[in-house]
């Protein structure tokens, strides 16, 4: 088993870099509508939810959980400005479940905004909000965020698991680019990200334990960092994870002196923001197994001394 201290230095590394660089997760609410102006919310969305994690599992030192929580508070005062730019990203594209789904972590930590409340049930009766055209991993996530927020979801979820890739647990040696991510993003919807490994179906389960060892060497050894990190999460999602100690070496030694982790080979060069768009989202999957390895690791290790 990998050396738990090794897992919990990378969390730790990763979530000073993100404080040090919180200024990137930031809004353009200048930019054209048509142009996008939802689409800076989802770094916001991912760090919340990987804050949240890190909280649920207990396993954080004060120093983690001080980061964590100064993250969380900074983005909702600053970068959305106390929930005000959620209710304007719902106000600009009222039928995109974005806002939502950023607005839930938040809320599950303690924060909230009344509007954007308000909004998502007034949207839920709506056809056209089950109507949405997504792709079925993606559909799973909503129904999950729906249930989470007290939401009958439409359509239900149990109805949305048999038309994702993982589900139909095809050939293994077809999984690469965004298949890869497909895969990832389900076992993070089927365990409500990690908290319940139970969730997923037994014969989904027993493929992943099948080829997922397999999944991670390749990755590793083509040194796509931001993959492998995604990978390191499903395997401590998994009712028996490997904890593999090769990967998680080759992941930490991945990582920069600051704590940043490049999403392929080695660091990009560029300006800071162009720069930070690149590598933020590797440095939080690092954080987000970081958190879940290390928490899988000591219930281990309690196990094997109770």
């Amino acid at each position: 088993m990998t050396d738990t201290r090794l897992m919990h230095t990378v969390g730790v590394r990763a979530l000073e870099w993100l404080w040090s660089h919180r200024d990137g997760f930031r809004l353009e609410p200048d930019v054209d509508p048509e142009v996008g102006f939802l689409e800076r919310f989802k770094p916001i969305g991912e760090l919340a939810l990987i804050c949240q994690v890190l909280f649920r599992e207990g396993v954080a030192g004060s120093r983690q959980a001080d980061l964590a929580r100064r993250l969380l508070d900074h983005t909702w005062r600053h970068t959305l400005d106390g929930g005000r730019m959620l209710v304007r990203g719902q106000r600009i594209e009222p039928l995109s479940p974005i806002p939502f789904e950023v607005y839930l972590p938040y809320k599950e930590m303690g924060y909230s905004e009344p509007e954007v409340e308000r909004a998502t049930v007034l949207y839920h009766r709506l056809r056209s909000w089950s109507a949405l055209e997504l792709d079925p991993t993606r559909r799973l996530g909503l129904a999950a965020f729906q249930r989470r927020f007290g939401l009958t979801p439409h359509p239900p979820e149990a109805d949305l698991v048999g038309p994702t890739w993982l589900a139909r647990t095809p050939e293994p040696w077809t999984v690469s680019g965004h298949i890869a991510y497909d895969v990832t993003h389900a076992v993070f919807h089927l365990t409500d990200w990690g908290e319940r490994p139970d969730g997923l179906p037994p014969d989904i389960a027993d493929y992943l334990a099948t080829w997922l060892p397999v999944w991670i060497d390749d990755w590793l050894d083509l040194k796509r960092w931001d993959l492998l990190g995604e990978l390191l999460v499903v395997d401590a999602c998994l009712p028996r994870p490997t904890l593999d100690e090769r990967a998680w070496e080759g992941f930490a030694a991945a990582q920069q002196p600051d704590g940043a982790m490049p999403a392929v080979r080695t660091m990009p060069e560029g300006e800071p923001d162009e720069v930070f768009d690149i590598v933020y989202h590797p440095t939080l999957v690092a954080a987000f197994a970081s958190v879940l390895a290390t928490s899988r690791a000591l219930s281990a290790l309690t196990h094997a001394t109770s």
